[in-house]
């Protein structure tokens, strides 16, 4: 069995406490740590504000060195493909290739609308394509 940490930094996590539960949860045996992709909190104020999601798992990357790192989900809205796919692999290479990558649709409206974010209009998230988004 493995057990792996998920995280919401949005409710409210800066990156040194992102950086204190991937530690001591390698320390203590899991295996691997997640993050949610989110800009946005849900409920509540989220402070101390919004991290992303990337640029945390490239600094865990380099503070971490046997647990696996990942998301669920990297919003598929948020990113170019091509811009998204170099950034992962970057943060693979730089975590000797502990990165997992989970892609989901991008579901929160109201995140889009407030960063700005281009969101497509679809019937259901599976029909959430490329070809559907808007760029």
């Amino acid at each position: 069995m493995q057990l792996r940490v998920f995280t919401e930094p949005q409710q409210g996590a800066t990156y040194d406490d992102l950086l204190a539960v991937a530690r001591r949860a390698e320390e203590t045996g899991f295996d691997a740590f997640f993050r949610s992709d989110h800009y946005l909190a849900m409920g509540g104020d989220g402070l101390p504000g919004p991290t992303d999601a990337w640029l945390t798992l490239a600094g865990l990357a380099r503070e971490t060195s046997t647990i696996r790192l990942g998301t669920l989900m990297t919003a598929g809205t948020f990113r170019l493909p091509g811009p998204l796919a170099i950034s992962v692999a970057q943060v693979d290479q730089m975590s000797g290739g502990r990165v997992e990558l989970g892609l989901g649709s991008g579901w929160f409206e109201a995140e889009h609308t407030a960063y700005g974010i281009p969101f497509p209009r679809c019937a259901s998230a599976s029909t959430a394509t490329p070809s559907s988004w808007p760029w």
